[in-house]
C-alpha cells in the first residue's frame, strides 16, 4: 500500500472542500484552486479530513494513488499557506526591477528581459538581485521560476545566472586550473 497515499488529508480551518465527480475544489485565503482527478481514483470527504483509495493494486492506479493524495495536499496547502520560489541572481551588472506588473531583468544582453506577472503569481523584488515569485499553485509557481531562471541559467566558472537561493552549483576551474602539474 502506498504510504503517502494512504495518509489523510487534514482540512484547516476555513478551508472549503467541494467534491463534484471527479473535479475537486478547494477554497480559502489564497484563494480557490480546481484541480480534475483520475477517474480510477476515489476520494472521499468526511469532516476535516480527505482520503484517497484506489480500486486494485494494478501498477498504474499504485502509481495515480500517492500522486493524487499529494496534489489535493498541495491545493489545501496552496489555499492556506501559499508557495514561493526564491531566484538570485549574480553577476556584474546583472539587475532587477519590477515596474507594475513588470518584471524587468537586465542581464548582459543588448536588451532588458521582461515579464509580466501572470494571473494567480505574485513577484516581489528585494533589493537589486533577489526575486521572490509566490502563489497558491506549486506547479505554476514553480514553472514561472523556471522560465524566468531559463532566460540566464547559473554558468559553472564564474557563477553569473540566475539560480535558485537554494541551489548550488558545482564550480569548474577553466583552463588555467589544467596546466599546472
Amino acid at each position: 500500500m502506498s504510504r503517502i497515499g494512504r495518509a489523510p488529508i487534514t482540512v484547516p480551518e476555513g478551508v472549503e472542500v467541494k467534491l463534484d465527480g471527479n473535479t475537486i475544489t478547494v477554497k480559502g485565503k489564497n484563494g480557490t484552486l480546481t484541480r480534475e482527478i483520475h477517474p480510477a481514483m476515489h476520494v472521499a470527504v468526511e469532516g476535516n479530513t480527505i482520503t484517497v483509495s484506489r480500486p486494485n493494486d494494478e501498477k498504474q492506479n499504485r502509481a495515480l494513488h500517492g500522486l493524487s493524495r499529494s496534489l489535493i495536499n498541495n491545493m489545501v496547502i496552496g489555499v492556506t499557506e501559499g508557495f514561493q520560489k526564491v531566484l538570485e541572481v549574480n553577476g556584474v551588472g546583472y539587475r532587477v526591477s519590477k515596474s507594475g506588473k513588470t518584471l524587468t531583468m537586465n542581464l548582459g544582453y543588448s536588451h532588458p528581459v521582461t515579464f509580466d506577472e501572470i494571473e494567480g503569481i505574485t513577484i516581489t523584488v528585494e533589493g537589486t538581485n533577489k526575486i521572490i515569485i509566490s502563489g497558491p499553485d506549486k506547479q505554476k509557481v514553480g514553472q514561472f521560476a523556471a522560465e524566468v531562471r531559463e532566460k540566464r541559467p547559473p554558468e559553472p566558472y564564474k557563477g553569473k545566472g540566475i539560480k535558485y537561493a537554494d541551489e548550488h552549483i558545482r564550480r569548474k576551474e577553466g583552463k588555467t586550473g589544467a596546466k599546472k602539474k
